[in-house]
């Protein structure tokens, strides 16, 4: 509908264009008189006629051009952080105070000089915001040469429920500033006032998490005015707040890390960093290990670390609730968590308890 509306806009405005030029050029050549007469009417209706229906037929396609334009620069504008905006428009501003500069000169040159310094303002302006956005980073660099870069931090839901962001702040390893997103806020607020009895105890620990944060004053900590839009996953705002703000986000969500992976946003996962802090078994080693069940595979046993780490020995099965001594195989590292291979070597002799068997 408002195609057509401007389309016929065009073609009033070619018509009314055609009518204006006609009057113009009659009265420049002395022939006023002729706008009163029959073919001076009729020269102007026909003029109309003709500009109008060339800007009708014209008018459809600007349109079509303009409209996809916008949605170009539509496009554009959501793919851009704020950072590189603000140096676009850093450049532009450059470059047309340097073509301003030559223009000068330029501009006092007769006929030419005006078009002239609209091109040179043009190119300038142009070449302004190309050499801006393709140096960011080398402008940035300089900015913060002299100290340590510190990024921005956005913290996802499950991170803030986990509650280790508190222990890991307090340790002075983090630096930078952490910022909760609006609609992580508004999230855990829903999840405390959940119906279900498991849920609203995550909502309401992960906001107690974010108060014991507030109140530490160890490490500054905001909160992102970003309201939430139902109509998209609270994932994917996190993702293009992240994008955005040029910032790391803090999560525990495995998936959620991937898929920012994908998106060249950088990710610090609590349970890798948890993982890479766990002591480090090698192949070879011996350990001392409770069987305390049975393993997938026929003849496995399972134990676990003090650190919890799961360990699956072979031929251990029937030593089920007993210490064994154990030679470490391998170990397999995911984000999920670290799980240790070993094999039996020797049963654990229990250890006396004096009074029980024997003489204390």
């Amino acid at each position: 509908m408002l195609d057509k509306i401007l389309r016929y806009a065009f073609g009033l405005t070619g018509g009314l264009t055609g009518l204006t030029l006609v009057r113009f050029l009659l009265i420049q050549n002395g022939m006023t008189e002729y706008l009163t007469t029959i073919q001076g009417i009729g020269l102007i209706v026909l003029v109309s006629i003709i500009f109008g229906v060339v800007m009708f037929i014209i008018g459809d396609r600007i349109i079509r051009f303009t409209f996809h334009s916008i949605e170009k620069v539509e496009n554009t504008i959501q793919t851009i952080t704020i950072y590189e905006l603000l140096m676009g428009v850093g450049g532009l501003i450059a470059g047309l105070t340097i073509a301003n500069l030559i223009s000068i000169p330029i501009v006092k040159i007769d006929v030419v000089g005006v078009p002239i310094s609209f091109i040179i303002n043009v190119l300038f302006g142009i070449c302004g915001i190309y050499f801006a956005l393709i140096k960011k980073n080398d402008i940035s660099a300089l900015r913060t040469r002299g100290r340590l870069p510190k990024t921005t931090k956005l913290l996802d839901t499950s991170a803030i429920i986990d509650g280790r962001i508190l222990d890991l702040s307090r340790t002075g390893f983090l630096e930078g500033e952490l910022v909760v997103p609006g609609f992580v806020l508004e999230e855990l607020r829903h999840l405390a006032d959940s119906a279900d009895d498991i849920v609203r105890s995550k909502g309401r620990r992960g906001l107690d998490v974010l108060n014991m944060l507030k109140n530490d004053g160890k490490f500054p900590i905001a909160i992102d005015k970003s309201d939430r839009n139902n109509q998209i996953e609270v994932d994917e705002q996190l993702l293009t707040r992240a994008k955005e703000m040029d910032a790391k986000i803090i999560t525990n969500d495995y998936n959620l890390g991937k898929v920012a992976a994908i998106r060249g946003i950088e990710v610090l996962n609590i349970n890798d960093l948890a993982n890479s802090m766990k002591p480090v078994a090698v192949s070879g080693e011996e350990m001392t290990i409770r069987i305390v069940k049975e393993g997938k595979e026929n003849g496995q046993g399972v134990g676990y670390l003090e650190d919890g780490t799961m360990v699956v020995v072979e031929s251990a099965c029937k030593f089920k609730g007993q210490c064994i001594d154990a030679v470490v195989t391998s170990v397999l590292q995911t984000s999920a968590g670290r799980m240790v291979f070993a094999k039996f070597k020797a049963i654990k002799p229990p250890v006396p308890i004096a009074g029980v068997g024997e003489k204390a």
